[in-house]
Formats: C-alpha cells, structure tokens, sequence
C-alpha cells in the first residue's frame, strides 16, 4: 500500500469527479457525428476521465485499508500515542486523528486517550455518560470539551491540546 501525505483527509475529491465527467461528456460528444466527420480526439478525453476516475476509487478503497492499519496498531499496541503510531505507520498525524475518530464513530474503536500523556486507554463506558461542560476548553481536532486544567491531550481523539 503507497501512503501519500494526507491522503486519507484529502482523499476523495467531488470536484475531481466533475472533472472526470466533464471528459468523459467531451470525449462522447467527438464520437458523435455532427456534419464534421468522424474525430479521435474522443478516445484521449475519454481515457483522461477514466484515469481521474480510478484515481478516486483507489482513494475510496485506500482508506479502508489505512484504517485497518491504524486499528491494528492500536490492538498490537494499546499504549501507543498517536505520534507513535504516526512514526511506526508512516501516516501522518493528521490521518491519525481522522482515521480514529472514523473508527470511534463507526463503533470500531471504543477507547478513551490519557489527558496527560496521549496513551490509548481501552475501558467501557456507561451508555447515560454525561459530558460534563466545566471549561470553555475544546478540542481542536474533534470538539470534545477539555475537563482537565492539565490535560496535555484529547482524551475522545489524543490530538495535542
């Protein structure tokens, strides 16, 4: 797997995907004969639009496999930081903290990080938990209010406070 930087927050792209259209919809239209001839130039619009589509998909199908990486990492390591996991996968912070707060919210991922050193915590929590809003402190990354004076860390998604 070829890991770009970024690549999982900045991967698939709605205006690529006009784009692709529009060479397609161009290459269509050379094949249509409209009193001129028939024209070739068809063939590389089209190729163009189907170049930018499997560049989409391969950017669809590459994050699942970026977040089984990540989610590996954290079950053969439970106490790793995100900057731990970033140094040994070679993904860079930022794709981290993507890829866990995909992870929290599709239920794969059920852990909360230390406020103080960013380490994985795995524990259960109770359903009717209520977050306390003490502080007008929020995390950067994910919005989770900051409940601790302390807290170094996020403990929803462990991004640096």
């Amino acid at each position: 797997m070829k890991y770009e930087k970024n690549q999982y927050s900045e991967g698939l792209s709605i205006c690529a995907l006009i784009i692709a259209g529009a060479f397609f919809w161009w290459g269509i239209n050379e094949f249509i004969n409209w009193g001129d001839g028939f024209e070739w130039w068809g063939f590389i619009s089209i190729g163009i639009g189907i170049a930018i589509l499997v560049g989409q998909i391969f950017a669809v199908t590459n994050k699942s496999k970026l977040r089984n990486v990540v989610l590996g990492e954290f079950k053969a390591n439970p106490e790793a930081t995100i900057e731990d996991v970033s140094k040994i996968t070679g993904i860079t912070e930022k794709d981290v903290q993507a890829i866990i707060l995909d992870l929290k919210a599709s239920g794969q991922l059920q852990a909360k990080f230390s406020s103080k050193t960013g380490q994985i915590k795995h524990l259960t929590t109770a359903e009717g938990e209520v977050v306390a809003e003490e502080k007008a402190k929020y995390c950067h990354n994910c919005g989770t209010p900051i409940k601790k004076d302390v807290a170094q860390f996020c403990a929803y998604c462990g991004a640096k406070i």
